[in-house]
């Protein structure tokens, strides 16, 4: 019991319920190891005391945490009724405003300020105070959109992978003629170079979160390109036949997409681009882009040199260079200066090409626009993991324990932020990530929004089940969600799917963040076990049929999931018995589609796959969600998924191409020409009713 008093302590949690009436204790060697990577030493009784005592007698001690929230408009929170009689406070805000003898009951203005409490007796303690708005925004008027992963929307243009054009191309036709609201994308983070063997396809698992990756690029958009001198442009021209190979090998030869090719095309191509001296104008505006980026882009950009010399492993460097803030890692930037000036210069042209993206979709009349996606985390040999290592678990990788539906648990191979360090701070690392994400975005997705308030936490060497969750504060995260959501007039999404803890849905509600529900999921499990009628859906949250981890519409319908999933080993279950249950799972929705009138009836052939995919989206339009997200994929009738969980090799993840019902890709251009594209858009374009949901605070 002493070590689980100790563990509670420290945000670790001794048991868990993966079910409603069941309970599972951490295993005290996990326990143990989280704590270690926590700086508490419990590998002893005697240890365990003295480190019980230690933490009982600093919150004893202590007059304020190191980070305390302040909602506006809402009443004193705990922890100012908490203060010790005769404490005095004196606010510092971050607009260089000093209030001697501030209380919580008074005003102060949104932001992220310093506070400091005096006791009578001279003791002193400085914190954090973030000053958030009540509820994150939400939309002033339902709408539509459409969900893409940005690489697999190829165009005419595109160098084997769609980029920041096709997105602001994408944008404008979807806003103008499709009459959507929204475009959300895959994470457009930066990914982990490629080292002896291929880079890792997942956007899910980036080198940095921070900054967007220059594989994105339309390198043709960059303003300097136009100026390329005759030789340099003789050589991009040649690059550019080898991007329409690349391109052509997707679209009609049946290759995968191949990031690390286009890459090494756009990389040779920017060599040239940079060259090109900036203009007056053009140079300032990127030495104002640096000075805003600070310490982040250099830390970032002097990995990428890095990486380039000694691999992309920073654990595998000479070890001064482990350490970002050490003299030799100092000398190594000045001696790569070109090369980091080389990565800073394509973080400002990545981050411009998003600006125009937007502006694009808000020009078309988009009233949210681009929907960014944020990852829950970051690969550890990547950039940010070396650049906040004083706010990274050593030796700790995030997963899931085991449950219903995977009995081993998960490893997602992402090192986990501290708690403790990242109050200790303000949340700054949170804080930047958030507000360079939403710089060019009408809303943001959370990915496995639940981490804000827990993640579970892995020992390296240790399976899944061998770990033990850690709480962060998430009254603190969610602050500060919503005040940088304010600041960039951004709605928040969570993407809370899977196991929920209890309390965590209706808290997330509390402050504006809205949900995701996915149509196959929504079912009455404490009931009936039968689909959710649509007027029992909830409002706050993004209504879609599938998500980039889940078999396309089509797929569902006709079965394809279960026979591809057989055909790679992947069932638990005999083929039979998983196909009869996937049948009447579809059979069940078809009728209730077929009740409420959303099919067409007569004719004794029943109703095609095409007839039954623009059902889907009737029935999603009749729920009260405020968001309606169509899978761009699902407008062609492809059968395939993004990405298949559970695998690696067998199945290529993350490299498809957008494909018709048959298998074929298809670009961009001919998507927006398709019959069966614009029926099922004209069923979304007309059929959503414009009125705004009650309690909606406009963008």
């Amino acid at each position: 019991m002493t070590l689980a008093r100790l563990a509670a302590l420290h945000g670790v949690v001794p048991s868990y319920s993966p079910s409603p009436g069941r309970t599972v204790e951490a295993p005290d060697a996990a326990l143990v190891a989280v704590l270690a990577a926590l700086g508490v030493d419990a590998r002893t009784p005697e240890s365990v005391r003295e480190a019980l005592a230690a933490r009982e007698a600093e919150a004893a001690a202590r007059l304020l945490p190191p980070t305390v929230v302040l909602w506006a408009g809402e009443p004193a929170p705990a922890w100012a009724r908490e203060l010790p009689e005769g404490v005095r406070l004196q606010l510092a805000t971050e607009q260089g405003e000093r209030v001697d003898g501030w209380r919580p009951s008074r005003s102060a203005p949104l932001g992220v300020h310093r506070l400091r409490a005096t006791a009578p007796d001279g003791a002193a303690a400085d914190a954090h105070l973030i000053v958030a708005p009540p509820r994150a925004r939400t939309p002033g008027e339902r709408t539509y959109g459409l969900l893409v992963q940005l690489y697999s929307l190829l165009s005419a243009k595109s160098w084997g992978m769609g980029d920041l054009g096709d997105l602001a191309d994408l944008a404008a036709w979807a806003g103008r003629t499709a009459g959507a609201g929204f475009v959300q994308v895959n994470p457009l983070h930066a990914a982990v170079p490629r080292g002896e063997g291929p880079s890792d396809p997942s956007p899910y698992r980036p080198s940095s979160r921070r900054f967007p990756d220059p594989v994105h690029l339309r390198v043709e958009d960059i303003p300097e390109y136009a100026y390329l001198p005759d030789a340099d442009r003789d050589r991009v021209r040649e690059l550019l036949t080898e991007a329409a190979r690349l391109r052509d090998g997707v679209l009609h030869k049946g290759a995968l997409i191949d990031r690390d090719a286009v890459w090494d095309l756009k990389r040779r191509a920017l060599d040239h681009v940079l060259r090109v001296p900036l203009g007056p104008g053009r140079r300032a505006a990127y030495w104002d882009f640096l000075a805003e980026q600070g310490a982040d882009l250099d830390h970032h950009a002097t990995w990428c040199a890095l990486a380039e010399r000694h691999g992309p492993d920073w654990h595998t460097w000479p070890e001064p260079l482990r350490d970002p803030g050490s003299r030799e890692t100092a000398e190594a930037r000045a001696e790569l200066m070109d090369r980091v000036d080389f990565h800073s210069h394509l973080a400002w042209l990545t981050d411009a090409q998003l600006a125009t993206a937007q502006r694009s979709a808000r020009d078309a009349g988009m009233p949210v626009g681009l929907v960014h996606d944020l990852a829950v985390g970051v690969h550890p040999e990547g950039a940010d993991a070396w650049a906040q290592q004083h706010v990274f678990a050593a030796g700790m990788s995030v997963g899931a324990p085991p449950d219903a539906f995977n009995s081993r648990g998960q490893d997602w191979g992402l090192p986990p932020w501290r708690p403790d360090r990242l109050a200790a701070v303000g949340y700054a690392p949170y804080r930047a990530l958030l507000r360079g994400l939403l710089a060019h975005a009408g809303a943001v997705r959370i990915d496995h929004v639940m981490g804000l308030f827990r993640l579970w936490w892995v020992p390296a060497g240790q399976p899944p089940t061998e770990g033990a969750y850690v709480r962060y504060d998430a009254e603190a995260m969610l602050a500060v969600l919503a005040l940088e959501a304010d600041r960039a007039d951004a709605l928040v999404i969570g993407e809370d799917l899977g196991t929920v803890e209890p309390g965590v849905r209706e808290a997330l509600d509390a402050r504006g963040v809205l949900g995701t529900s996915v149509l196959w999921f929504e079912r009455d499990w404490d009931g009936t076990g039968r689909p959710v009628p649509p007027e029992r859906w909830r409002t706050d949250c993004v209504a879609t049929a599938t998500t980039h981890d889940l078999p396309s519409t089509a797929a569902r319908l006709t079965g394809d999931h279960v026979r591809l999933r057989d055909s790679l080993g992947l069932l638990g279950r005999p083929l039979a018995r998983e196909q009869a249950e996937a049948t009447a799972e579809v059979a069940e929705w078809t009728a209730l589609f077929a009740r409420l009138g959303l099919l067409p009836g007569g004719g004794g052939q029943g109703p095609s796959e095409e007839e039954e995919i623009r059902a889907v989206h009737r029935f999603l339009l009749l729920t009260p969600a405020r968001m309606v997200g169509v899978w761009l994929p699902d407008a062609v009738g492809d059968r395939r998924p993004q990405n298949l969980p559970g695998t690696w090799d067998e199945y290529p993840n993350w490299r498809l191409p957008i494909a018709d019902a048959t298998g074929r890709p298809v670009t961009f251009e001919e998507f927006t020409a398709s019959p069966r594209a614009h029926a099922l858009i004209e069923v979304l374009r007309s059929g959503l009713p414009r009125t705004a949901p009650p309690g909606a605070r406009p963008v």
